[in-house]
């Protein structure tokens, strides 16, 4: 009996064996041939579109949370800088400025029955905290060239799209083109801190006049290159979606008094059981979003990796609990929790009568701020912590597909401009971007910027040294002139 237990076990064993050696053997690459350009190829005058950008950098366009530091006069100075450096695109393009500072070109097709096409980008940059200025090796507004690079605040983050895109605008213009569908170029004033007053206005138009785009395109995603084990080629990652954000305020009281006759728990003790509760008890891991990932990128990986991502069904717990021991690849997989600040007591010996901890929360799509609250107050499971949403929160993005004419023009066009050809792959932006304004307005959203960036590149972005190689300046260029070209395709 035993035996035939055993042998049963055995080839039960063998069985899987099988089918996971040949699910990871039939896991291969699988790509088309990278199709022909439309167009001869673009190639920008590298002096001249240098300088522009390092003159857009010199613009200090900061955005600040207290909206009574908005730098009017900044922004001012910066249109009319892009209305003397672009004069065809201004001309020709109508641009309106919506709402005190964004800005909204308009570049009427061939067909303008067609659905059109909405290109976006930012005009504002983050801050520079003072104690960091004397770390940069060049002033985070000199917009200095040296070294290979553009250096200063706005090179990645996100002036070089804004004038990536007019220079490829202007460039086809010089030359007569006129798209087959209607263009707009959408350049929000305030992503910095939150884009209400910027792209929310803009999307609005477009929803006031019942416009539906074929396709918006924002920054996101970008070219990365070592930062998947396994894969020696650089990947392209295109935003389909991006996380929800939330913000709680945790809060308990007490009757306070003197430090000497303390309670079991005072305010401060019960709001530090609230947080490390919600620490002790993350989000449950999700692989149901990361697979679309998986699915491109894995076919890519050494055979040993490619058992492990052709078999997920079986080694799902592993993958798990490897990609949550990276902050990175976590917050891929899960909502994020993150203790964010914390307030209580007046002096070291009165008894706080109220404590607050704020805790901010990045939702995986298939969760909602709803479902978060809930979850949360579930999790601390203490009626003496109040529980309430902070300013700004919104649900996580609609995915937008992978298979639409949208994203396979994107595909595309990354793999024409690229002198080697990335694997394409689709990813969720962990952050925020303008583009989620437009989430009701179309079904093909997509994040990404032509821009490669490296591991040790990362913490350039709102961080210091921020900085730009010339080359992918260049490319970036390059990229919105041929998808411009490329539109007869979707």
């Amino acid at each position: 009996m035993f035996k035939r237990i055993f042998l049963s076990m055995g080839i039960l064993v063998a069985l899987i064996a099988a089918v996971v050696l040949f699910r990871a053997v039939q896991f291969t690459p699988e790509e088309a041939p990278v199709p022909p350009s439309a167009g001869e190829q673009f190639v920008p005058d590298t002096q001249q579109v240098v300088a522009h950008l390092a003159q857009a950098v010199q613009f200090p366009t900061v955005s600040y949370q207290d909206s009574t530091r908005f730098p009017a006069d900044a922004f001012a100075a910066f249109r009319e800088f892009l209305r003397r450096t672009f004069p065809l695109a201004h001309q020709k393009l109508s641009p309106r400025v919506i709402n005190g500072g964004a800005l909204l070109f308009i570049w009427p097709g061939q067909d303008t029955s067609l659905a059109p096409v909405v290109l976006m980008a930012h005009q504002d940059v983050v801050p520079v905290p003072p104690e960091t200025a004397e770390q940069w090796e060049h002033p985070p507004f000199s917009g200095a060239v040296g070294d290979g690079y553009v250096w200063g605040r706005g090179t990645l983050d996100d002036k070089s799209s804004l004038m990536a895109i007019l220079e490829a605008v202007e460039h086809l213009l010089s030359r007569g083109f006129r798209p087959p569908r209607t263009v707009y170029l959408a350049f929000g004033h305030d992503e910095e801190v939150g884009g209400r007053r910027g792209a929310a206005q803009i999307a609005e138009w477009f929803r006031s006049r019942g416009i539906r785009p074929a396709l918006v395109l924002d920054e996101g995603g970008v070219i990365i290159q070592g930062a998947v084990p396994g894969v020696a080629r650089p990947v392209a990652l295109i935003g389909i979606a991006e996380k929800g954000y939330l913000t709680l305020e945790l809060t308990a009281t007490a009757s306070g008094g003197h430090s000497s006759m303390p309670p079991k728990h005072t305010a401060v003790g019960i709001i530090s059981r609230a947080v490390t509760r919600l620490e002790a008890h993350p989000f449950p891991a999700d692989l149901a979003f990361a697979n679309r990932l998986f699915d491109r990128v894995g076919r890519y990986m050494p055979f040993a990796q490619r058992i492990i991502f052709a078999n997920r069904w079986l080694f799902s717990p592993v993958l798990k609990r490897v990609l949550s021991a990276s902050p990175t690849m976590n917050a891929t997989i899960r909502t994020t929790t993150a203790a964010t600040m914390f307030h209580a007591g007046v002096k070291e010996n009165v008894l706080p009568q109220k404590a607050t901890a704020v805790v901010n929360f990045r939702i995986l799509p298939g969760e909602t701020t709803a479902s978060v609250i809930r979850r949360v107050k579930e999790t601390i499971d203490d009626p003496r912590v109040s529980v309430r949403p902070l300013g700004y929160h919104v649900d996580p993005s609609p995915i937008s597909e992978t298979q639409s004419p949208a994203y396979t023009l994107l595909e595309a066009t990354i793999r024409q401009v690229s002198e080697e050809p990335p694997v394409v792959a689709p990813f969720l932006v962990v952050g925020a971007t303008d583009s989620r304004y437009f989430a009701d307005l179309s079904s093909n959203v997509y994040r990404f910027l032509f821009l490669r960036l490296t591991t040790g590149d990362t913490h350039r972005l709102h961080g210091t040294n921020e900085r730009i190689a010339i080359a992918d300046y260049v490319d970036a260029i390059r990229f919105y002139d041929q998808l411009l070209k490329n539109l007869k395709r979707l």
